[in-house]
């Protein structure tokens, strides 16, 4: 690819107004209040109970592009015992709602897996939501390695 004089001088002009304003380029991660208070908007602003939902991940993830997550909720999905929904929450991505998987009578059961991407070492929630409107939730820690190296 050929660059002439002004593309190159637009490019360094760019550049130099890049480095003097000093425009950083840190990703901005979700702070642990962010997804408490996402996890309390999905809950009504009641504290989900704990039990009912199980959360499967690795307890160390040797590369954080992609986690394998499963979630199951013991639920015998009738009227009376309906999972709505199921939201996977990340604390440390940038934003930490990650996925909501959303549940019928014909789903048969409430599972699901995905793979995720975790920037860092952090907790994983999953929060299951109730027809009934009750909600319950299950918290891991996933500690991400450097290039699978403990780092």
């Amino acid at each position: 690819m050929n660059i002439n004089r002004r593309q190159a001088l637009a490019l360094s002009a760019g550049a130099a107004v890049f480095a003097i304003t000093g425009v950083s380029t840190k990703l901005a991660y979700a702070a642990a209040e962010d997804t408490e208070k996402a996890i309390m908007d999905l809950a009504g602003g009641k504290a989900p109970q704990s039990g009912k939902i199980t959360l499967t991940s690795p307890e160390i993830a040797e590369n954080g592009n992609t986690v394998p997550v499963s979630v199951k909720v013991d639920s015998k999905m009738m009227e009376g015992d309906m999972v709505k929904s199921i939201t996977i929450f990340a604390e440390g991505n940038p934003n930490p709602d990650v996925v909501t998987f959303h549940f019928s009578a014909m789903s048969g059961a409430a599972t699901a897996s995905t793979r995720m991407r975790l920037a860092k070492t952090q907790n994983v929630v999953a929060v299951a939501k109730m027809a009934d409107g009750s909600t319950y939730m299950d918290k891991k820690e996933v500690k991400v390695t450097i290039g699978g190296c403990g780092g």
